[in-house]
């Protein structure tokens, strides 16, 4: 009787001071109000599930589609996380089916304007489940959200039935019990509107305060009411500070919410508990609210590093691309270093949502230029070394035609303009390539075996041409320790006695060609460096005429003589190129080759030459 008289005399500022100590909880949880009844709906809870569901893998577009069977044939509905995700991975499979197939169709020599892109059965299924499944989540949604609004009608009608309780002390007490079965209810009404949510739940507390203040229960039964609640709530606090220690953050986060749905559905403690019970409540969560914007923010920075990672790798691709290519090298080349790129790109996760296909978009284009390219250019070069491959053959059907003939002086003379027109033939792929060498060469050397046979008399005549052969080479080499002016008119002289020689013993012939080849090379090297040196001296002492006429000229030089290395350089290159086709497998075929490599030494001597002139024209500028 004294607790129920106690309670009646807390008076009306008692009763205010309530009041508004309770708004102030309510309104320094409105955010976290919102958060809970967000995550109470069925597509937010829905979503939380989601979210697990993007950590399922799919490798074939076929497994995508049976997991969408599997959706429709179970009457799921599935979180909007996991469709996007489902729709992602198999638009992302389909392209690059897609795109595998327009390559091989390029790759085996189909023209690009042409190709026509094939429906696909698999992308019709595939919409078909999809559009079963939109029209259940939308038709879920639809009844999720009447199912809020009649949600928030039961709960007004609580409020409003528990408001008029709470106007009089007398009214409180008789209807107690219907108080605490309105308290029930109100548990297991579950989401709202979401802009409802808030004030629906400030309105509530509002007034199940104000009821329990004046309520007339004896002083015991109120004290057990009250150490009940602190005992659930203080359950509940607990259990939200454990959540720290979940490793799941996502996890964390929606049995937080869960545990602020039990919180609010529990009714008071006593009025010296409640703000303290709230205060390790709301710690309890912040550091759980925290850690989960924390987890979206990593992600969010995470994925800003991969934009611009993959913008980098776009460039570096772009920049390849633009390379010029002078031949099947510096495809290759380029080809491999795409290639690295593109297996450095798989290594990177996704970009942010907006710019996720844009970037993926930019990089398959500057791929798909570069290899298109690539697939015309090796178009045109089979064609080209198809010709070139039935021109050699047509030769060799030639040469084969002639090893048999006995006509020793028209048959020579016929073999060897072959050998001379072979020469003047482009590349073919090596293997090929060396056996049609093989059979013409063949061809070739049984004509002449045979013409050296029947003319064995004159093995003596050989044997003489020989030694006047060894005796030139002996001539040449003591002119590498000659410095005279003459060397280079000695050396004409030598080269055409011994062009004059006839023919030596076929056994002897390839190892007096390789001393003659020699020292023919290390003469034209030496001759190559005095000239060079003679060059130099004498564009130096010109130069100072050239430095009286002013700067300007100066600089006119020295732009003659750069366009000059450029243009030595390209030779250079194109030379290399060429060598780079041609195979020999014997001395006479190796001629050809010998020239070229003679010709690129000495356009690489001219090209030192230039620059030692560069250098000499700056040295002038600097003095002047």
């Amino acid at each position: 009787m004294d607790s129920q008289e106690n309670t009646q005399n807390l008076g009306t500022n008692e009763s205010e001071k309530n009041v508004e100590q309770s708004a102030v909880q309510v309104e320094t949880t409105d955010a976290t109000a919102q958060q809970i009844t967000a995550a109470g709906d069925g597509d937010n809870a829905a979503d939380a599930d989601g979210e697990h569901a993007q950590a399922v893998s799919y490798k074939t577009k076929k497994d995508v589609i049976a997991r969408l069977k599997e959706i429709v044939a179970n009457d799921e509905t599935p979180a909007k996380d996991e469709v996007d995700h489902l729709k992602t991975t198999f638009y992302k499979l389909h392209i690059a089916e897609r795109e595998a197939r327009m390559r091989e169709y390029i790759d085996g020599g189909g023209d690009p304007e042409k190709y026509q892109v094939v429906p696909d059965e698999d992308e019709e299924v595939f919409k078909s489940e999809m559009s079963v499944i939109r029209e259940k989540r939308a038709k879920l949604f639809q009844e999720q959200e009447q199912e809020k609004q009649d949600n928030l009608k039961k709960k007004l009608d609580i409020i409003n039935r528990i408001k008029a309780m709470a106007t009089s002390p007398d009214e409180a007490n008789k209807s107690y019990n219907e108080f605490k079965e309105l308290q029930q209810q109100w548990k297991e009404i579950k989401s709202v509107p979401a802009e409802n949510a808030s004030e629906l739940w400030r309105n509530y507390q509002l007034y199940v305060e104000q009821y329990y203040d004046l309520l007339k229960l004896n002083s015991e039964a109120r004290e057990y009411d009250f150490k009940k609640n602190l005992e659930l709530k203080t359950r509940l606090c607990e259990a939200a500070e454990k959540l720290a220690e979940e490793p799941d953050v996502i996890s964390a986060f929606h049995q937080l919410q869960e545990l602020h749905q039990q919180y609010r559905e529990t009714g008071p403690v006593a009025k010296e508990l409640r703000e303290q019970v709230w205060a390790r409540f709301k710690a309890a969560s912040t550091v759980i609210n925290k850690r989960h914007q924390q987890h979206f923010e990593d992600i969010r920075a995470k994925e800003e590093e991969n934009l611009t990672k993959k913008t980098a790798l776009c460039e570096r691709v772009e920049a390849i691309a633009a390379e010029e290519n002078k031949g099947a090298g510096d495809w290759e080349r380029h080809t491999k270093l795409i290639i690295e790129v593109q297996n450095e790109w798989k290594t990177i996760g996704f970009a942010p949502q907006k710019m996720n296909v844009k970037i993926f978009e930019r990089f398959r284009a500057a791929c798909d230029d570069f290899f298109s390219r690539k697939a015309l250019y090796f178009k045109d070069m089979k064609q080209t070394l198809a010709a070139n491959i039935e021109k050699k053959r047509a030769l060799v059907e030639k040469a084969k035609a002639l090893q048999d003939s006995t006509d020793w002086k028209s048959t020579s003379d016929k073999l060897i303009a072959l050998q001379k027109e072979w020469k003047t033939i482009g590349m073919v792929p090596k293997r090929l390539g060396d056996q049609l060498w093989k059979e013409f060469l063949g061809a070739c050397n049984k004509f002449f075996d045979a013409r050296n046979s029947s003319n064995a008399g004159t093995h003596n005549e050989e044997r003489a041409n020989l030694e006047k052969k060894q005796d030139i080479i002996k001539r040449m080499t003591a002119l590498l320790e000659s410095d005279g002016d003459d060397v280079q008119q000695q050396l004409q002289q030598l080269t055409d006695e011994y062009a004059a020689v006839g023919h030596v013993p076929y056994k002897e012939k390839d190892k007096v060609y390789d001393e003659y080849h020699d020292v023919l090379t290390k003469l034209h090297k030496k001759l190559n460096i005095n000239m060079s040196r003679r060059r130099l001296n004498n564009f130096k002492n010109g130069l100072k005429n050239v430095a009286k006429r002013g700067e300007e000229a100066l600089d006119n030089e020295r732009g003659r003589l750069v366009r000059r290395f450029e243009q030595l350089k390209q030779e250079v290159q194109t030379y290399e190129n060429n060598l780079g086709f041609l195979n020999a497998s014997s001395k006479k075929g190796n001629s050809l080759i010998d020239e070229m490599n003679r010709k690129v030494q000495k356009l690489r001597d001219d090209m030192e030459l230039v620059r030692q002139k560069i250098k000499a024209v700056d040295d002038e500028n600097k003095e002047g």
